[in-house]
């Protein structure tokens, strides 16, 4: 990621902090964006055109989108595209990311992250359905629509507007990548850190409750947990943070062994 987009980045997500109103509409219409300025070579070029001045890159904002979103979403539309993207595709993957964490702050009362992960760990367990989601054949809207269909009411509104307006322009990207994304973006527009533990059995509430506290001692913030069963790991955890791993299972300990016995 370029400088210029890490600090327009910082830029909108502070515009999105003082922005009133923000529901899982705003949201909405923020992934509608995303899809039509994604999928439009023409209008993508014109907004993320730095020769441009900010105030024509905002009145086709305005032309384009006005008559049909809601006036604060132009507002973080028009704030976007004031500020200079290291790459234009860099602009969409901004306007995905403000969409994602307009979806966190409407989403009162649902643990989205927790239900993130759920969907992700249901894709890993079904190529099938991840080569389907990912893939640029068949009908972008007719993803989103099997999204609603296979949660249904197993995930709230928010996490089921997030997956489905993903799935609709992946973008050559994995679908596990777009979910890890969102999680650590949800996360973050919450104050907590997402860690992924890897265990060969279940933890009990004491042994979450004492993980999650150690973490959070260590990051500075309230870490929430994502456990993955996995017997292979034979015991001991594998915690992954970002990219940050802490890996302190028995199975890598024997292979570190046996590497040493070996050589």
């Amino acid at each position: 990621m370029g400088s210029a987009t890490t600090q327009a980045l910082e830029a909108t997500t502070a515009a999105l902090s003082a922005a009133e109103g923000v529901d899982l509409e705003v949201a909405g219409e923020l992934f509608a964006a995303a899809r039509a300025i994604g999928g439009s070579l023409q209008l993508g070029s014109a907004l993320a055109d730095s020769s441009a001045s900010p105030e024509s890159r905002a009145k086709v904002i305005t032309d384009v989108f006005g008559a049909s979103f809601r006036p604060v979403t132009i507002s973080l539309l028009s704030s976007l595209v004031d500020q200079r993207w290291s790459r234009a595709s860099d602009l969409v993957d901004g306007i995905e990311e403000l969409a994602v964490r307009a979806a966190a702050i409407g989403a009162t009362g649902s643990d989205v992250e927790a239900e993130l992960f759920s969907f992700s760990r249901t894709v890993a367990q079904n190529p099938e359905l991840e080569l389907a989601l990912g893939s640029r054949l068949g009908d972008a809207s007719a993803k989103g629509a099997l999204i609603t269909t296979l949660l249904g009411e197993r995930a709230s509104a928010a996490t089921t507007l997030i997956i489905s307006s993903l799935v609709q322009q992946p973008r050559d990207r994995r679908v596990r990548s777009l979910l890890n994304r969102a999680m650590r973006l949800v996360g973050d527009q919450r104050g907590r850190t997402v860690a992924t533990v890897v265990s060969a059995a279940p933890l009990s509430d004491a042994q979450r409750t004492r993980l999650s506290g150690a973490l959070s001692a260590r990051y500075g913030s309230d870490v929430s947990l994502n456990v993955v069963i996995d017997p292979s790991v034979v015991g001991g955890l594998r915690v992954q943070i970002a990219d940050d791993v802490i890996d302190a299972s028995i199975s890598t300990r024997l292979a570190g062994l046996r590497q040493r016995l070996a050589g």
